[in-house]
């Protein structure tokens, strides 16, 4: 395919938040529409979306330019005092692209920098930053809020010049004088001076637009965000607004009718996006170092401990008859080897390692732990180390399903921990691996159809009944997926009245299905705890949480995407809750409950669950779940195993569940499709409730391997 001869260098998305109107894909989608070879993605002070831009990029056949407009101090990051939001001067805008590793590594350093050391109503970093982090990286000189073209535009000539050479003794030829095509008289002005200056210095000069949305026409809806981002409506006069319509991804040809005075600045952009050749490396994982006490491999340690500690597991079995105990035990140990050996084979030891630390930490420190969630359960190495307390031999549950011996991928282990303990077991993270290679990880909200509705509305000047009428004709969530805008347009005949009917509500559409899906805010995962074996600004930028925590400027996927290692650290209240009872029996009765320990066959426990007395209940106590249980009236822990997984908006939509309820009080006939499904599907009544009941199947019917049924199941 022929390229056109331009490429966008300066480019928001929506990471820049409430301010860039750029989805991703769909800034790629516009740049490969237009044959652009390559595009930069420059957000303002943070490098939220670079991973998810790079692949999107890469799987589109667009270059990405990973970048971002930083916003530097005046004088030092440090000085806050006497520094006025209001003053034009308390930061200056300069874009920085990242040409190779190097150039991005120092990115990532600038940019945390900025969050840790610079933050005064922006993250700015300074001059003595670029002096030490300049290498690998091109500097443009921004917008009219740049250093230079801020000079120029106050007529400060000198000022102007002195900051140009400041640059240029940073970045040498490195660095360039930006213009801009977007109409505005002071922007023309500027860029007259600009030309002037640089044929002065010899600096080359390069064209951009600032790129705020994808086309024309979508800068209406741009103004409307910029309202949502400021709490403003679009009739107030006193509010930041864009006073032009010329912040869109325009063609080459629109960029050479801009600058016909200044050609070489348009086909200047092709030289810079040559100039950047970032490959970014995925798919290698980077475990944190785990030490073992003694001077063994960690694959043997991995091996002492498990054996170990599934000897400590099994010493009640060996009260059973002889015979039996040597057969259970030798089901046990097959079970162990082939684990340990997928386990090693895959080089995961450390990672075991890691988990069994940090749980033991917490246990030692009487810090209460869940038994376990999720597909760890199923894996008796986790029994052994003590990271779960639920033997999986026993529940029959499927290490595959946890760990797929025929696919490499990171296992995933959550840990429950009291409330009141997980800052503590984090912060002994922090101090066994060092406090730079630990952080919380970023997740981002976004705005979803009856938010970008309320919100639209608010801009627009609606009042809350009305947004609040309009946004709840889209439909509730259906699976656990919310509707987008559109699909509850097609499927609501009012919606669709109120649109025809008033041209104050089609516009409001309009706008919230324009705005829809972009990025609202940055915050902190409720669990997720990332562990590196170098300095985390090797990898990835950090910002700071409103509580002053540390926090990856990436999501969980574009944090395992370039290899690093999360765990999840859930703080679970119920934990805590029960601890504190368990306390207050032992203190007023006397009585030390073993919660580990419990019969699961309990008569009245069963009655109380029949009853739907379960009121503070740990994911038994909503109204729906509440009435779901007196249906199914469960005598048996298999019955509340199925309660849980059927109480999903999967199973309930589909029938799954009525069908259970009918089939478990001999309502309804018990039929299996194909005899061999008896023997797995006998416990659920012939309904196929859980995922491990589906690689069963695909093994028996098909001769699957449980590696290949795992493959199955995620398809």
């Amino acid at each position: 395919m022929e390229h056109s001869r331009f490429v966008h260098l300066h480019c928001h998305t929506q990471y820049s938040l409430l301010d860039g109107a750029n989805k991703v894909e769909s800034l790629l989608e516009r740049v490969k529409q237009l044959k652009q070879p390559a595009v930069a993605m420059t957000d303002h002070g943070n490098m939220f979306g670079a991973i998810e831009f790079y692949r999107e990029a890469m799987r589109q056949g667009v270059k990405p330019i990973i970048g971002c407009e930083v916003y530097v101090a005046p004088n030092s990051r440090f000085e806050r005092k006497g520094v006025d939001k209001g003053n034009k001067e308390y930061n200056h805008h300069l874009i920085l692209l990242a040409m190779n590793l190097e150039g991005y590594r120092n990115l990532c350093k600038l940019v945390t920098a900025g969050y840790m050391e610079g933050f005064y109503y922006r993250p700015r970093i300074d001059k003595e930053l670029l002096r030490e982090y300049n290498r690998g990286l091109i500097a443009l000189s921004a917008c009219l809020q740049g250093e230079v073209s801020s000079a120029l535009s106050a007529g400060q000539i000198e000022k102007a010049k002195g900051a140009a050479e400041s640059y240029l003794s940073i970045f040498e030829d490195r660095y360039y004088l930006e213009v801009q095509d977007n109409k505005l008289p002071q922007q023309e002005e500027v860029n007259r001076m600009i030309l002037e200056l640089a044929k002065e210095l010899s600096l080359p000069v390069v064209a951009t637009n600032d790129c705020h949305y994808g086309e024309r026409d979508d800068a209406e809806a741009h103004d409307v965000l910029l309202c949502v981002q400021t709490g403003k409506t679009v009739q107030e006069e006193n509010r930041l607004r864009m006073a032009t319509d010329e912040l869109f991804v325009k063609s080459a040809e629109q960029m050479k009718k801009g600058f016909d005075y200044c050609p070489e600045a348009v086909e200047r952009t092709l030289e810079i996006a040559e100039r950047c050749n970032l490959e970014m490396e995925f798919g290698n994982y980077h475990f944190p170092p785990f030490e073992p006490p003694k001077t063994v491999s960690l694959d043997d340690y991995l091996d002492e401990l498990a054996r170990t500690g599934l000897e400590e597991r099994l010493e009640p079995l060996k009260a059973a008859p002889r015979g039996e105990y040597e057969e259970r035990l030798k089901l046990y140990e097959e079970r162990l080897n082939f684990e340990l050996g997928v386990i090693k084979g895959m080089q995961f030891s450390g990672y075991f390692l890691i988990v069994a630390d940090f749980i033991n930490y917490a246990k030692d420190h009487g810090i209460p732990v869940g038994p376990g969630r999720g597909s760890a359960a199923g894996s008796l190495v986790a029994y052994a180390l003590k990271i779960t307390d639920l033997d999986p031999i026993r529940h029959g549950l499927l290490f595959e399903r946890f760990l797929n011996p025929e696919r490499r991928s990171m296992p995933d282990i959550d840990v429950d921990f009291c409330i009141r303990g997980r800052d503590q077991v984090i912060r002994y993270v922090k101090e066994k691996y060092g406090s730079d290679k630990v952080a919380q990880i970023a997740t981002f909200g976004t705005l979803k159809a009856k938010a970008a509705i309320r919100d639209v509305g608010r801009a627009l000047g609606f009042s809350f009944a009305e947004t609040d009428a309009i946004a709840k004709l889209v439909p509730a969530p259906k699976q656990g997926f919310d509707y987008p805008l559109a699909g509850a347009i097609k499927m609501e005949p009012r919606l669709q009245e109120l649109m025809k009917s008033d041209p104050r509500v089609q516009n409001l559409i309009n706008h919230a299905l324009r705005l829809e899906g972009l990025t609202r805010h940055a915050s902190t995962h409720a669990a997720g705890v990332v562990l590196s074996n170098l300095p985390l600004v090797d990898y990835l930028p950090l910002f700071l949480d409103k509580e002053g925590g540390i926090v990856t400027q990436f999501d969980m996927e574009s944090v395992e995407k370039i290899g690093l290692i999360k765990f999840d650290f859930l703080g679970l209240k119920t934990l805590t809750l029960i601890h504190d009872c368990l306390k207050l029996i032992q203190a007023s009765r006397g009585v030390e409950i073993d919660v580990n320990n419990l019969p699961l066959d309990d008569k009245k426990s069963y009655r109380l669950l029949c009853s739907g007395n379960t009121t503070g209940v740990f994911q038994l106590e909503s109204t729906g779940i509440r009435e779901m249980t007196v249906k199914i009236r469960p005598n048996c822990f298999e019955d509340l195993v199925a309660i849980l997984a059927l109480f999903r908006p999967g199973p309930l939509d589909s029938g799954m569940t009525e069908e259970y309820i009918k089939r478990k009080h001999g309502k309804e006939q018990i039929r299996y499709l194909h005899p061999l499904l008896e023997t797995i599907l006998k416990d659920t009544y012939g309904v196929i409730v859980y995922q491990e009941q589906v690689m069963q199947i695909a093994q028996s019917l098909a001769q699957y391997s449980m590696g290949e049924a795992d493959i199955l199941r995620r398809a």
